[in-house]
C-alpha cells in the first residue's frame, strides 16, 4: 500500500499543473525584486501562443521599449531587444525619452515620448505589430498630447467585457507647475487628471471625446499617475500612484466604480495605499499594471536608497472582495 507522504509526493506538481499559473506563485507578491536592473514603468500581458509572460518597460541603455520575460511569472530575464525602435514622426528625435510603454493581447503598443511640437513636454502616441516582441511600427500621429496643460503620459489599454475597448491616460499637468516635490507643490497647484478615451477594434482610433475619471486632491501630493484599469464581476477598479516618483511619497493605490466612466471613489485608509515606502523593505513603490482579470500585477520601486540606483521591477497577486482589494 502506498503511505500518505508517498502519495502526496507523487499527485502534488500534478494539482500544481491542472490548477494553472495562480498555483505557481507561491506568496502573494515577491520580497524581492524579479527584475534587478533599471526597468521602470513596468506593464505586463500574458502570451498564450508563446506560454509567455512579457513585460514592457521605461527606456534605459539606449533601448526606447525593453522587453523581459517569464514562463512562470516568477523568474524574469530581460531580452535587451527594443519592441520600439523607431518613434513616431511626432516625436523629438534628439531626445525621445519613452516612458510607460503598454501592449496588449492584439498588439498595440501605447507609449510616451517628448512633444516634436514642444520638447518640454511628452504626447501619447501608438505603434502596431503582427507579434508581442515586435518590433512594432508606430503611428505618424500622436494619440493625446494636452500639450497646453503639460502634455499626456502613462497611457493603458482597457478591454471592456461588453467587447469595446478604452484608453486610459494621465494630463501630466505637474509639467507646468510651479516647483516643490515633482514640480506640482508650490500654490497655485496644477491638476493631474486622468482621463478615459474610448476607441475603435483597432485600439486607437477615437469614439468622442475623452473624458476625466479622477483627479489629484489634497491627499494625494504633488500629482497621481499610471493608471491601470481592470474590471472584477461588475466592477472597475483604477489603480494609480500618487506622491512623487522621485521621493519616499511615492505609493499604490486605488479607485473603483460600478461604470466605466464612474463616477470613482478613491480608497482610503485603512485600506489604501496598497504599498508605501517601508513596506517589506519597498522605497517608493509604484506605477504598478494588472492583467484583465486582476489575478497578477507588477510594479516598480527603488533599487536603492534613492531614485538614482534605479528602479526594478517586483510582481504581486491581488486579493479582490467586492471593492476591497489586498496585495
Amino acid at each position: 500500500m502506498i503511505s500518505l507522504t508517498l502519495l502526496i509526493i507523487i499527485i502534488s506538481p500534478l494539482l500544481r499543473y491542472v490548477a494553472g499559473f495562480k498555483a505557481q506563485n507561491i506568496t502573494k507578491r515577491d520580497r524581492r525584486p524579479v527584475i534587478s536592473s533599471n526597468f521602470p514603468d513596468p506593464s505586463i500581458l500574458w502570451v498564450a501562443s508563446e506560454k509567455t509572460w512579457f513585460a514592457f518597460a521605461t527606456n534605459s541603455g539606449g533601448i526606447n521599449v525593453q522587453i523581459a520575460t517569464s514562463s512562470n511569472f516568477n523568474t524574469w530575464a530581460v531580452t535587451g531587444q527594443d519592441a520600439l525602435p523607431t518613434v513616431g514622426a511626432w516625436v523629438d528625435k534628439a531626445n525621445p525619452a519613452v516612458w510607460a510603454p503598454m501592449s496588449d493581447n492584439s498588439f498595440v503598443l501605447y507609449y510616451a515620448a517628448t512633444s516634436a511640437q514642444d520638447p518640454t513636454a511628452h504626447c501619447v502616441g501608438v505603434a502596431t505589430s503582427a507579434n508581442v516582441r515586435g518590433p512594432y511600427t508606430p503611428l505618424a500621429d500622436s494619440f493625446a498630447c494636452h500639450l497646453d496643460e503639460g502634455g499626456a503620459i502613462d497611457a493603458a489599454g482597457h478591454h471592456h467585457p461588453d467587447g469595446s475597448r478604452y484608453v486610459v491616460y494621465k494630463v501630466d499637468g505637474n509639467n507646468r507647475g510651479n516647483g516643490g516635490s515633482c514640480n506640482n507643490g508650490v500654490a497655485p497647484i496644477k491638476s493631474t487628471p486622468i482621463m478615459l478615451q474610448q476607441v475603435a477594434a483597432d485600439g486607437y482610433t477615437k469614439i468622442g471625446n475623452e473624458v476625466q475619471i479622477l483627479d489629484r486632491d489634497d491627499g494625494d501630493g504633488p500629482l497621481i499617475e499610471a493608471p491601470s484599469l481592470i474590471s472584477v464581476n461588475g466592477v472597475w477598479f483604477l489603480f494609480f500612484s500618487s506622491g512623487c516618483f522621485a521621493e519616499k511619497t511615492y505609493d499604490l493605490s486605488y479607485a473603483y466604480a460600478t461604470n466605466v466612466t464612474g463616477p470613482y471613489t478613491k480608497a482610503r485608509a485603512p485600506i489604501a495605499p496598497l504599498l508605501v515606502t517601508g513596506k517589506d523593505g519597498l522605497n517608493a513603490p509604484g506605477s504598478a499594471c494588472a492583467i484583465a482579470d486582476g489575478s497578477k500585477l507588477v510594479f516598480h520601486a527603488w533599487l536603492g536608497n534613492d531614485i538614482n540606483g534605479g528602479r526594478g521591477m517586483w510582481t504581486a497577486i491581488p486579493s479582490i472582495s467586492g471593492t476591497n482589494i489586498t496585495l
